[in-house]
């Protein structure tokens, strides 16, 4: 998967982020967790490699979304 997201950063008028980003990561990184437990469960109708590749990519987005935030309470996106 090489394909990237967009990643908008929802602030007001004072730049203040408007989205729990640490609740969005956290949600991501939760539910890859889940499909794991549930392939390693053995759940039928779940392809361990794709179930793998989609958690590996649900937790790049998340650290994506967390550098993101950093970087705009930092002020480097200002």
């Amino acid at each position: 998967m090489n394909r990237e997201v967009t990643l908008p950063l929802i602030v007001d008028d004072r730049g203040t982020l408007q989205v729990a980003a640490a609740d969005v990561s956290k949600l991501l990184r939760t539910l890859g967790g889940r499909w794991l437990r549930l392939v390693e469960a053995g759940a039928e109708g779940l392809d361990e490699d794709t179930v793998a590749a989609l958690t590996i990519e649900l937790a790049k987005l998340a650290d994506r979304i967390d550098v993101a935030c950093i970087a705009h309470s930092s002020g480097s996106l200002r």
